[in-house]
C-alpha cells in the first residue's frame, strides 16, 4: 500500500509549468507585436501630432481623397486637412500600393517558379546529382546578405552615368546593345536606377535572387517529407517525370505551397529596404519604388511637417489587406478533401445521436 507522502508525489501536476516556458513568447508578442498595433490603431484617429483625436477624418483623405472642416481642440490648437492635401495622399498611397502589388508579383513569380523547378530537381532520386549540399548553401547564401551591401551592390553594377557607366551598361555596350558616342566617348545608358520599369526590374531581380534559396529549402523540406512508396510505386507503373509531378508532388506539396503563398504576400506588402535603398538621391526616393512601407516611413519621420494621423492610418490599411489577402489564401489553398471528410463524419455523429434518440438513448 502506497504511503501518504507517494500518494502526495503522484497527486502532484506539473501541466501548469508549461505556462512559465511560454510566458516569454506572450511576453514578447504583447510588447513588440500587440501593443505597438494597438497604438496604430489608435493613432490611425489621431491628427498630425498625435495627441487630440480627428475621428475618421484622416481615413476619409485616404480612402476618398476629401479634406475636412477646421476642427478645434481645448489646448487651443487647430486641425484642418485642405482637399488639395487629401488628394494628394490619396493620390500617393494608392501609387505606393499599385508599387508594392507590382514589385511583389514581379518577384514571386519567377521566385515560386525558379524555387520549385530547384527543389524538385535536388530532390529526384533518379538523379545522381553531385556536390548537392555545395550548390545549396551557394543558392541560399544571397538571403543571409544585408539588404544595404545588396542595395549598394547593384547601384554600382547598374550605374548609369553617360561617362562612367556601371559594369551592366558596360557589358551591354560590348554586345552592341549599349552605344557610345566617338566624339564625346559618353554612352548612351540604360536607366537602370532612374528609369520607371528598368529600376522595378532590377528591384524584382533582387528580391528572387535574395528569398529564391530560401523558398527552395522550404520546398525541398515539403517534397523530401511524401512518402517515398509514391514515387516508387508511379515510377514501377511507369510514370513519366511530369506526370508523377502533377499527380503526387504538386498536389501533396500543396500545404507548403500555402504557405509560401502567404508569407510572401506579407513580405512583399511590407517590402521596404530594397525600394527605400535603391536610389542615387540620398534625399529622396523613387517614385516608381514607393511602397507602401516606403510611404508610411516618410509621412511618419518627415523632418519638416511629419503627419503621424496618415502614417498610422495607412499602416492599418496595409494591415487589413494584408489579413483580408491571406485569408483568402488560406481558403483557396484549403485541404477540400480533409474539409469533406470531416463533414461526413459530422453527419454520421449527428445520424447515429438522432437513432440513438428514437430508441431510448442505446445505440444500435
Amino acid at each position: 500500500m502506497a504511503s501518504g507522502a507517494q500518494r502526495r508525489i503522484k497527486s502532484i501536476s506539473y501541466a501548469k509549468y508549461g505556462y512559465l516556458f511560454i510566458l516569454p513568447f506572450f511576453l514578447v508578442y504583447f510588447f513588440f507585436q500587440l501593443w505597438p498595433l494597438i497604438n496604430t490603431f489608435i493613432l490611425s484617429f489621431k491628427d498630425f501630432t498625435g495627441e487630440n483625436s480627428v475621428g475618421l477624418a484622416n481615413y476619409k483623405a485616404l480612402f476618398k481623397g476629401v479634406g475636412t472642416e477646421p476642427m478645434n481642440f481645448s489646448d487651443g490648437s487647430t486641425f484642418k486637412i485642405a482637399d488639395r492635401t487629401a488628394r494628394v495622399v490619396h493620390e500617393n498611397f494608392l501609387s505606393a500600393f499599385k508599387n508594392t502589388v507590382i514589385l511583389w508579383i514581379g518577384n514571386f513569380i519567377p521566385q515560386i517558379a525558379l524555387s520549385l523547378s530547384l527543389a524538385v530537381w535536388f530532390t529526384d532520386a533518379q538523379l545522381k546529382i553531385p556536390g548537392k549540399g555545395f550548390f545549396k548553401i551557394v543558392m541560399y547564401l544571397p538571403n543571409i546578405i544585408t539588404a544595404a551591401s545588396v542595395a549598394v551592390l547593384f547601384l554600382q553594377l547598374c550605374g548609369e552615368a553617360d561617362n562612367v557607366p556601371g559594369s551592366l551598361n558596360l557589358l551591354l555596350n560590348k554586345m552592341g546593345i549599349v552605344s557610345q558616342d566617338a566624339a564625346s566617348g559618353k554612352y548612351d545608358t540604360i536607366k537602370f536606377i532612374t528609369g520607371e520599369w528598368q529600376s522595378r526590374g532590377v528591384v524584382m531581380f533582387i528580391q528572387t535572387w535574395m528569398w529564391f534559396g530560401n523558398t527552395m529549402i522550404m520546398l525541398m523540406s515539403g517534397i523530401q517529407g511524401i512518402n517515398p512508396s509514391l514515387f516508387e510505386a508511379a515510377s514501377i507503373d511507369g510514370a513519366t517525370s511530369g506526370q508523377v509531378f502533377r499527380k503526387i508532388t504538386f498536389p501533396l506539396l500543396s500545404p507548403i505551397m500555402a504557405y509560401t503563398l502567404v508569407t510572401s504576400m506579407i513580405g512583399g506588402l511590407q517590402m521596404f529596404d530594397i525600394p527605400y535603398l535603391y536610389h542615387k538621391d540620398p534625399n529622396h526616393t523613387s517614385e516608381n519604388l514607393k511602397t507602401v512601407a516606403v510611404y508610411i516611413y516618410e509621412y511618419f519621420y518627415d523632418q519638416t511637417d511629419p503627419k503621424l494621423g496618415f502614417a498610422g492610418t495607412a499602416s492599418v490599411l496595409l494591415f487589413l489587406v494584408t489579413l483580408i489577402l491571406g485569408c483568402i489564401a488560406f481558403y483557396l489553398t484549403r485541404d477540400k478533401d480533409a474539409i469533406a471528410k470531416k463533414k461526413q463524419r459530422k453527419k454520421i455523429a449527428k445520424q447515429n445521436k438522432r437513432e440513438s434518440k428514437q430508441f431510448g438513448g442505446f445505440t444500435i
